[in-house]
């Protein structure tokens, strides 16, 4: 991934804009910290695509959020339960 500072971002855009949809994600520094990264669209929706909701969002939902808490439950047999 390469390294972009702001000011060159900014000055540059075009060519860092290009250099994303050719050589994939850009990191953007702000006096030295790494501050942002430009990524091409298609890759930014598989990760949207993919991310799970957090709890936060989950409890703040007004849809049925049953589904996406209840774990799925296994085949597994119980084991009989003699009489006392």
């Amino acid at each position: 991934m390469h390294t972009w500072p702001v000011q060159d971002a900014k000055a540059r855009f075009s060519e860092f804009l290009e250099a994303c949809l050719v050589e994939g994600p850009q990191m953007v520094t702000k006096r030295g910290a790494e501050a942002a990264v430009l990524v091409p669209v298609e890759q930014w929706r598989r990760l949207q695509a993919a991310a799970q909701p957090s709890l936060k969002q989950l409890l703040l939902s007004d849809q049925a959020r049953t589904r996406t808490l209840t774990p799925v439950r296994g085949s597994a047999r119980r084991r009989p339960v003699q009489p006392l």
